[in-house]
Formats: structure tokens, sequence, C-alpha cells
């Protein structure tokens, strides 16, 4: 679909599916999943939530960023442990190089998590839903989870809910996001997520 051809309607439509954000009741602790990024923001929210109580686990997900050449997964523990986060709450994997992978070799810390009776909290930019998706359909048992988001910088601009359309990586990755998650949900390679009462659920 072509931006210059989206009405408002559209572009409201959009903005609220690709919309990750469902966050956990303040006081529920769940296991933080941070998805692959070079951008610092999803270090930054699971650190302070931990200080709090909230993120127990943290899991760690990214392999080499091709912008940057930065492990993303060992560069995200790293930083956690500089912001005090114990070594002991902290899995990372460190091969993947998208969001399926950043799931599929995260599995065995989720079911961890599951296990030990945490709920998954997704950390990711605010229109990822495809990160939601791959949750649902790599681990169909998930249950009820969660989404914190975040806004992310491309080109010196904030990518928000609200400026998205006038900034072209924006725009790009938000209708990207809208069209490829419709129809792979459409398809059937994506189980569905919704959002139901506040929370994610499959």
């Amino acid at each position: 679909m072509h931006d210059d051809h989206l009405s408002s309607e559209q572009v409201d439509a959009c903005t609220a599916f690709v919309d990750i954000e469902a966050p956990p009741p303040e006081d529920e602790p769940t296991a933080h999943l941070l998805f692959g990024t070079n951008q610092i923001q999803p270090v930054d929210i699971a650190a302070e939530r931990y200080h709090r109580g909230l993120a127990p686990l943290i899991i760690a997900t990214g392999g080499v960023n091709r912008h940057n050449g930065v492990v993303e997964g060992q560069e995200f523990r790293r930083l956690l442990m500089e912001r005090d986060v114990p070594e002991a709450a902290i899995r990372f994997e460190d091969r993947s190089s998208n969001t399926w992978q950043n799931v599929e070799f995260s599995l065995p810390f989720l079911r961890e998590a599951l296990d030990s009776g945490l709920k998954i909290t997704a950390v990711g930019k605010w229109y990822h839903r495809r990160a939601l998706h791959c949750l649902t359909t790599l681990l169909p048992d998930i249950g009820t989870f969660y989404g914190i988001s975040w806004d992310p910088w491309y080109a010196g601009r904030l990518v928000t809910r609200t400026e998205w359309l006038q900034i072209p990586d924006g725009k790009r990755r938000v209708i990207r996001e809208w069209e490829e998650v419709s129809r792979r949900v459409a398809d059937g390679s994506f189980r569905p997520a919704e959002r139901v009462a506040g929370a994610w659920c499959s």
C-alpha cells in the first residue's frame, strides 16, 4: 500500500494494529525479553524494572548488528551488568539475525521463565508487532503475555506513534510491519496475537 493513498482512518488503524504496548500490572514481576537492536532503550527499561522487583529474569537477544558490528545479546548483557543487574538474572543469546531467531534461540530461557511461573513481557520498538507473533507461533503455550514499547531513533529523528508518517525510515518500517504481519496471519505462517483486557494472548 502506498502511503500517499492512506486516509487518516487508515493511518490510525495501522498505528493501532502495530502498537505492541500492553504492560504488565504494576505489581506483577515478569520475565523481560529484549529484542535485539543497536539502541539502548531496552536496557534502560529492563534495568529500571529489575531494580523495582518487576524483572527478575531478563533475556537479551541479538547476534551481530549489521550497522555497527556489535553483538547485541552480549552488549545488552554487558550494559545490564553495568547498571547493577546481577549476571544471575540475565540470560542471553548472541546468534540471531532477525526477530524470529530472537525468539527461536531464546526458547530454553522462555521455557525456564514459564516453568518458574513467570509470564513473558516483550520489550521492543512500539511498532514491532511481528515480535508478538513470533512468540505466539514459536511458543504456542505462552498464555497471557505483555508488551513494553519504546520509540526508536532513525536518521536523527524519533519515530513516535504520532510522527512516523512524516519520517521516511519510520514510514517504511511501520507500513511494512502492518502489511507483512497482516499477510502472515492471513496465510497461517503467524499464529494470531490479540490484545484482550490489557494483555496479549494467542
